[in-house]
């Protein structure tokens, strides 16, 4: 049942992103008085569609190749490679026959339409969640480094106050673009000395490998036993959900990252856990197996000093406006630090598989409608790319018939078409593998 709801929040939301980017396409055109023949949710390649029904002279349905969708704008060489109609002599109704300016907005109609959506959802989300954040300045026990912040030289318990000279007020801060985009310094202030470190440019490869959370982490105390993963050595060894642990190998280990710590250092070892059970102190001893982990969870700890921020309605639209801009910017640096060679695109790149997992198997709203926002400005840059069968390379072919006085010919244009499907196809097959193999790894 999971694995079916995560399937259809990912269905769900790529198809309210297709549908509005093409709809802004649509609107356009429409505005223009140019003859719009076909919208389609989904590829009905080879002719196969699932669903479709004419209105006002245009034919809407639904392919069978979920791989987007596309309108059909009489008089234009687009994915339907459909060039016979240009054979005849340019129409008034026609792509073809409107000034460059009116095709540059036509163009730009789904690109504009999905940076509204991205500005509406967070601007909505914003308004009706506000905003909780954790206070970075009253950690008393400081952060706990992932894999990723100790490679950099943090440790357990420092208190990282300002980033690039500017103070940090916000945890969330700490994993936000302005630090995990790498070519930072974090001031540290650690057993009473101050302390600068440097985040390196290519991080985000580490992100990619690992999550993050494993950059750092809310130092959170050692609280009790949730739960025991039946047949994992915690049950073998006779671990029990309300156990608190008090100490192990006789070291005390009053915060979690502790417990992890020592647990990982001992993998293929036995320990001896002494744990605080029903008001007495029991002894549990475990051997640990050779990936450093128990199999327990604990009851997450709650205790961090958290600030709550509601927004009016119109307050609200510049902050949730800045977010959506934001997620925008951060898309575009990680494509310049692939080209640059900074950050490989086998671990920067998503496609499909992995958005799916990023919905997860449970329904949660705040988390679609959140996703849905990041995705629309993902898709509304991605669409900007000078790539031929995209809107920024139509954009681009156009803005060069603008400079020079005269339009590309048909020929030229059909030839990038084609050369700008084989390459969506090679980025198709390379995404499509690539989340299959960091499944397949983890």
């Amino acid at each position: 049942m999971g694995v079916l709801i995560m399937i259809g929040q990912v269905i769900l939301g790529l198809s309210i992103l297709v549908v509005l980017h093409e709809f802004g396409h649509f609107l356009a055109a429409r505005a223009f008085g140019i003859k719009v023949e076909k919208f389609y949710l989904f590829f009905d390649a080879w002719g196969i569609k699932l669903f479709k029904f004419t209105y006002k002279d245009c034919e809407y349905g639904i392919g069978w190749l979920p791989l987007g969708g596309y309108v059909k704008i009489a008089g234009m060489i687009d994915e339907s490679m459909d060039t016979e109609q240009l054979k005849g002599e340019p129409q008034p109704w026609e792509f073809r026959s409107k000034p460059a300016w009116q095709r540059l907005i036509v163009m730009m109609g789904g690109i504009i339409v999905n940076i509204i959506l991205g500005m509406f959802i967070f601007w909505m989300l914003t308004y009706k969640y506000g905003e909780t954040y954790v206070d970075n300045t009253k950690l008393v026990n400081g952060i706990a480094p992932g894999v990723i912040g100790k490679k950099i030289g943090l440790q357990a318990g420092d208190h990282i106050t300002e980033i690039d000279g500017q103070p940090v007020l916000r945890f969330d801060e700490l994993l936000s673009s302005k630090v995990l985009m790498g070519n930072t310094t974090l001031t540290v202030e650690r057993d009473g000395q101050t302390l600068s470190l440097e985040v390196p440019g290519d991080i985000l490869n580490d992100v990619a490998d690992h999550d993050r959370n494993e950059f750092v982490g809310l130092r959170s105390r050692t609280m009790a036993v949730d739960s025991v993963v039946v047949g994992s050595a915690a049950e073998k060894a006779g671990m029990r959900s309300g156990d608190s642990i008090l100490m192990i190998n006789h070291t005390t280990v009053p915060f979690w990252d502790q417990v992890r710590g020592l647990i990982s250092e001992s993998a293929g070892e036995e320990i001896t856990l002494s744990v605080l059970r029903d008001g007495d102190t029991a002894t549990v001893r475990a051997t640990v197996p050779e990936e450093g982990t128990l199999g327990f969870s604990i009851h997450p700890d709650t205790d961090f000093p958290s600030v709550t921020t509601h927004y009016g309605f119109f307050e609200s639209l510049p902050i949730g406006s800045a977010k959506a801009w934001g997620t925008l910017i951060d898309n575009a640096k990680g494509l310049g630090k692939i080209a640059t060679g900074e950050l490989r695109a086998d671990k920067a790149i998503s496609g499909p598989v992995r958005i799916a997992t990023m919905f997860g198997s449970e329904v949660n709203w705040v988390k679609f409608w959140t996703l849905v926002g990041l995705l629309s400005m993902a898709l509304a840059l991605m669409n900007f790319l000078p790539i031929p069968a995209l809107d920024g390379g139509h954009v681009l072919f156009l803005l060069v018939e603008m400079i020079q006085g005269k339009p590309l010919s048909d020929k030229f244009l059909e030839k990038a078409q084609i050369a700008g499907f084989f390459i969506l196809l090679a980025l198709m097959v390379f995404v499509f593998g690539n989340d299959i193999l960091k499944i397949m790894n983890k």
